[in-house]
């Protein structure tokens, strides 16, 4: 027991010098003391304000805010937009207006197709023959036997940008080509959805998803010339002329009803099924009550919905001579 006498008493000694050393050195305060001298210290609350990421302030340089289209989900309905939709990647617009142009209104133009406009869109929603083919600098997947006489020529077709309302609200400037005899009927008809903040997803040519219809429809992409046949025909399109053009083509399907006499209802584009019940009030549906429809309308359009074997909600067409 002797042997932890002398440990202990030193221990006590060492305890009871500390304590005196911290009663000078911070001038006889006790820890209640400080704190009542020092609230704003002692009783704060922690900071938990995170502190924004670098990370983050990279991916919203990589991916700006305009790119992000948050689609709003339609209202007792659930959403049918694909996870992994197919997105085109806009090309610059780089083209002006020329001594050839009509101006409409600011922002809203039309002309003939330039070299350039030609450049883009030949091989892709133009058709080349077999013999150009090989000779192009992109890979053509519009081609045509060297004999086959086209329905519309360059000359025919009008190159025509317009301002519109996206998703967020936000103006963008679209991109069309359609025939000469509905581009003034277009110019007209997208500045006054354009007034009214009606909204577009997105309004690109068709070669920018490679000339597939399909793809720009699951998209959401509103286009209008495209040389192809009628979906699941061997008949050419409206499209091909250039005087349809398709509206949020996702919200507004290609229905077709007992296709092939099989009794079964086919719908286009994939995923975009639950759209094809009308009376059911979601966004973006073009029904006889929607102003685009109006519009089209007064401008002597026929709409896909109106038809009896099939219906083409996203669809508008013109006869033009």
């Amino acid at each position: 027991m002797n042997k932890w006498i002398k440990p202990i008493g030193f221990l006590f000694l060492l305890i009871l010098v500390c304590s005196v050393l911290s009663r000078v050195l911070t001038a006889g305060e006790t820890l209640s003391e400080y704190a009542e001298q020092n609230p704003e210290i002692a009783y704060a609350t922690p900071d938990r304000t995170i502190a924004p990421s670098p990370l983050a302030d990279a991916a919203s340089t990589a991916f700006p805010e305009a790119d992000v289209v948050a689609t709003p989900a339609p209202s007792a309905m659930p959403s049918a937009i694909p996870s992994a939709m197919p997105t085109a990647t806009p090309a610059p617009l780089t083209e002006k207006e020329t001594e050839e142009s009509v101006h409409y209104q600011e922002g809203f133009f039309y002309q003939p197709l330039t070299d350039a406009v030609v450049a883009r869109i030949t091989g892709i929603s133009y058709p080349v023959s077999e013999t150009i083919a090989p000779a192009l600098s992109l890979n053509a997947v519009n081609v045509v036997p060297d004999e086959e006489e086209l329905a519309v020529s360059y000359d025919d077709l009008r190159y025509m940008q317009v301002l519109y309302y996206d998703f967020n609200g936000e103006v963008q400037t679209g991109e069309l080509i359609c025939h000469r005899g509905i581009a003034q009927d277009l110019a007209e008809i997208f500045y006054e959805l354009y007034l009214n903040e009606y909204q577009l997803e997105k309004v690109r040519l068709i070669d920018e998803y490679g000339g597939d219809d399909t793809a720009s429809m699951l998209d959401n992409n509103t286009s209008c010339f495209n040389y192809r046949v009628v979906d699941g025909t061997s008949n050419l399109s409206k499209h091909a002329l250039g005087c349809a053009i398709d509206v949020n083509p996702f919200y507004n399907p290609y229905v077709v009803f007992n296709k092939d006499g099989s009794g079964e209802t086919y719908i286009s584009p994939e995923g975009s099924e639950i759209y094809a019940d009308r009376s059911q009030n979601f966004p973006y549906k073009i029904d006889e009550n929607d102003l685009c429809y109006k519009l089209f309308k007064e401008h002597g359009f026929t709409w896909g919905g109106n038809w009896n074997s099939s219906k083409d909600y996203q669809h508008f067409q013109k006869v033009v001579d």
